[in-house]
């Protein structure tokens, strides 16, 4: 087996759900050794979030997110448990968890307690609001997603706010996680020292809503819904077609000058009204008209393969199969075989030339070591 690039590294895994899951799935891919810890009886709740299930009666929710992991089963509550707990930690190099703040620190499991046994220990924290004043509040990516912000971006029309259609903020959350936890193996590796990496959910959708929050900080604008547009770039929206919608994503005039010719309406180009993105941006309804009745004389899929060999940026609205199709068709190799599993995975979206990610365990049954 190709060695990853985290081999050595143990990872005590009290994480559940998505976040924490998502970033300790990211370091089983790439070499560490993650023991996830599970409550008896039900272990993660995610094992019985479905359906779906796969062949073998697993949740698929929960396979997403757990594969190359080891489970243990215990009971904190419980004092011989809590003491194979720790002398786990005395064995690890990082410990990820995302119980409600506090929690850690009633089980003698916080990381003062835990640093005293383990002074390297890399310890990741992830909350829903932070462990202050927040620190009571469920972290539930639904709710942050509404009062984060995102919901009132989100959505066909200003009184219709929306959710993304993924539990978005709890993945962003966890690439979050993965990132520190590993400038934090990075620092360790240079000086010996651990440290407390934390995260909340509310934090990195802040940080994740990027321009919608620079234009707020830096000029006072409150974006709102703009359904399918964008606040300032335009031709940046879905189209009609005879068959089914189109996304265009013209990022630059050069870009427009491109679709003007692939769609026979050379002259928009040079319109004062869409010369220039900001012209686009004023007169946007305007353009949205213009490109409209072009774009119904044909289906989306012919509209993709001209606007592909014409260098815009366009494509149909694929559903997941579709996707799958599509990342498959460019040589993405986008799932991949997991020994003992049921169905494909997704594959890491990363790529390493050396030690690239493995998969070698399917996602484990409660208690399988």
């Amino acid at each position: 087996m190709t060695a990853g690039a985290l081999d050595g590294i143990v990872v005590a895994d009290f994480s559940r759900v998505l976040a924490g899951p998502y970033a300790t799935m990211m370091l089983a891919d790439l070499g560490a050794d993650v023991v996830k810890v599970e409550r008896p009886g039900t272990g993660d709740d995610t094992r019985a979030w479905g359906p779906p299930f796969d062949a073998d009666g697993q949740a698929t929710y929960f396979n997403a997110v757990n594969r190359n992991k080891r489970s243990v089963v215990l009971d904190l509550h419980d004092s011989r448990d809590l003491g194979r707990a720790l002398d786990l930690v005395r064995g690890a190099d990082i410990v990820v968890e995302n119980f409600r703040a506090g929690t850690m620190d009633r089980l003698g499991l916080g990381y003062r307690d835990l640093r005293a046994v383990r002074p390297g220990l890399i310890y990741c924290s992830i909350t829903g609001f932070g462990s202050g004043e927040g620190a009571a509040l469920a972290g539930y990516d639904l709710l942050v997603q509404a009062v984060g912000g995102l919901m009132s971006v989100t959505g066909p029309g200003p009184d219709e706010p929306t959710k993304a259609g993924v539990a978005l903020v709890d993945v962003l959350t966890g690439v979050h996680a993965l990132a520190g936890i590993l400038a934090a193996l990075h620092h360790r590796d240079r000086t010996g020292q651990g440290q407390l990496v934390e995260v909340n959910l509310l934090s990195t959708l802040l940080s994740s809503l990027v321009n919608q929050a620079s234009g707020y900080l830096g000029a006072g604008a409150v974006p709102g819904i703009l359904g399918n547009r964008h606040p300032s770039i335009a031709p940046y929206e879905v189209f009609p077609t005879a068959s089914r919608p189109l996304v265009l994503a013209v990022g630059n005039d050069r870009q427009f000058r491109a679709l003007a010719q692939a769609l026979g309406r050379a002259a928009l180009a040079d319109d004062p009204r869409f010369a220039h993105n900001t012209d686009r941006v004023a007169h946007r309804t305007a353009l949205a008209a213009e490109l409209a009745e072009r774009l119904a004389m044909r289906g989306a899929d012919e509209w993709f393969a001209l606007f592909r060999a014409a260098g815009v940026p366009a494509g149909p609205i694929n559903d997941v199969r579709e996707a799958f199709g599509l990342a498959t068709a460019l040589g993405l190799e986008p799932t991949v075989a997991v020994p003992g599993s049921a169905a494909p995975q997704v594959a890491n979206p990363i790529t390493m030339s050396v030690t690239p990610p493995r998969y070698h365990r399917a996602p484990p049954r409660l208690g399988e070591g």
